[in-house]
């Protein structure tokens, strides 16, 4: 029997946000390329949102993805096989943060983002600290020219502007969709935490409904790009 047709639920699982996520990497970052940029995804999940915008554009250099769940990556890299896209992206089985060597024009990622107390959770691997933007703000830390994250509007969103800022990065771009709350952030921890950041003014979301964008972040020396945080956040901040 082949991985990918296995019931994985110990991989992350959401068609919805993946194809978001790929839409942004097609759109923020793949058609911004122009030759062979370099590109590094942090927590490559099964590989699909990064197979399909592949599949989509004609990128010409290779994405090296670091999934640490080694059923997830396998997962990968067999449907990254049956694509015939080995040459144009490769999964490693590590941890991004031990493998800083790989420098790259961009880092791409759709975090984990589900703030909690801690990480017993339906979906571990997805606890992005007690804010949610644990993981985010380290992945901003690792000193990239451009970095394209997903960010959730009951994860501090201003926060991670702020960070963001203080790292010398401004918002170079984004595309936001509503999302629905589905199985991992309707998990009672998370919600418990997010009503307390709501309190707090640092979750934005309805009964039904939260906020998800592809936010690129650039170094502000890098580019003579406008800074539309305020309007990301004016749109983040909506709900």
């Amino acid at each position: 029997m082949l991985l990918s047709s296995r019931p994985l639920k110990d991989i992350f699982f959401c068609p919805e946000e993946s194809n978001f996520y790929s839409n942004c990497i097609e759109n923020l970052v793949l058609k911004h390329c122009v030759g062979s940029e370099s590109i590094i995804e942090f927590g490559s999940g099964d590989g699909s949102p990064v197979i399909q915008a592949l599949l989509r554009t004609e990128f010409e250099g290779t994405v090296h993805g670091f999934e640490i769940n080694p059923l997830a990556s396998d997962v990968a890299n067999e449907k990254i096989s049956e694509q015939g896209l080995s040459d144009r992206y490769q999964v490693h089985c590590k941890s991004f943060f031990d493998s800083l060597k790989f420098q790259a024009d961009y880092l791409i990622s759709n975090p984990p983002y589900l703030p909690a107390v801690d990480n017993k959770l339906y979906q571990p691997l997805l606890h992005g600290g007690v804010d949610g933007i644990t993981i985010t703000k380290k992945l901003l830390s690792c000193n990239h020219k451009n970095v394209l994250v997903m960010a959730a509007s009951y994860s501090d969103p201003q926060g991670l502007v702020d960070y963001a800022s203080e790292q010398n990065y401004f918002v170079s771009d984004f595309i936001i969709s509503p999302l629905s709350f589905g199985y991992y952030s309707s998990d009672p921890k998370v919600q418990s935490r997010i009503a307390e950041m709501r309190r707090e003014n640092r979750a934005f979301y309805s009964d039904n409904l939260y906020l998800l964008a592809g936010v690129l972040f650039t170094k502000q020396e890098t580019t003579d790009k406008e800074d539309v945080s305020p309007e990301l956040m004016r749109l983040m901040t909506a709900l």
